[in-house]
């Protein structure tokens, strides 16, 4: 059973997707507005795994709750949209989310994205067939792939699940071109054919934290029509 937040401010709809997800064994918690949803959350934050957020919301909308979110925790989080515009999508996971869902869709469409994320959150984050050593270094990173910390030149970085697992999976294959399709097979646990615009906007966020020059990218290098490689100095 996981313990759910979902954030939706049209209350038939909550009313009816919390019935259906509590029927599919999930814990829910309904908030109707983003100011309530952080005050839940940060009061509450030992007692919910994972946030399912609506972009369109009175007064802060969705997408500012999740940076806000993001400046605190890095709890897993969905955006719920009615709003299918890729500009709407990178916005939304280059602000943090872990992934979206496109409304109206089928509550075990979410429950089974809900129990993605929440495996691949998990402790045991190493990919699987990958070394698993106390600690890889990459120019100035080192990844406790143990801990599951990750520092730059002796600073932690606040990594959410989602950027150190696709890390951890480009530190397993140096210098290998990895295909979108691949990462979301191998990342995101996604067997079937994914949206590439999700891996594309999580390199994005894992540049800007481990790059000196998110830019001009010297470690986390774009293979053009065929994906991403990790380059080690």
């Amino acid at each position: 059973m996981a313990r759910l937040l979902l954030v939706e401010d049209d209350e038939s709809l909550a009313e009816a997707l919390s019935l259906a997800l509590r029927g599919l064994g999930h814990d829910i918690t309904v908030a109707i507005t983003g100011e309530e949803a952080l005050d839940v959350l940060f009061k509450q934050l030992s007692t919910v795994d994972l946030v399912l957020l609506d972009v369109m919301l009175p007064g802060i909308d969705g997408f500012e709750v999740c940076r806000r979110i993001r400046v605190k925790s890095m709890i897993p989080l969905i955006l719920l949209t009615a709003r299918g515009d890729p500009v709407d999508v990178v916005v939304g996971l280059e602000g943090g989310a872990d992934d979206y869902v496109v409304k109206p869709t089928e509550p075990r469409i979410i429950d089974a994205r809900v129990k993605t994320i929440l495996r691949r959150s998990a402790t045991d984050s190493t990919p699987d067939g990958g070394p698993d050593p106390a600690a890889i270094r990459i120019g100035g990173l080192v990844i406790d792939s143990a801990a599951l910390i990750v520092t730059s030149d002796g600073e932690e970085l606040n990594l959410t699940s989602t950027e150190l697992k696709l890390l951890l999976e480009f530190a397993a294959h140096p210098g290998q071109v990895l295909s979108r399709q691949a990462l979301l097979k191998r990342v995101w646990d996604y067997g079937y054919v994914g949206d590439s615009r999700i891996v594309d906007a999580a390199v994005a966020r894992l540049r800007a934290k481990i790059e000196e020059d998110p830019g001009n990218p010297t470690l986390l290098r774009t293979v053009r029509g065929l994906g991403y490689r990790l380059v080690k100095p």
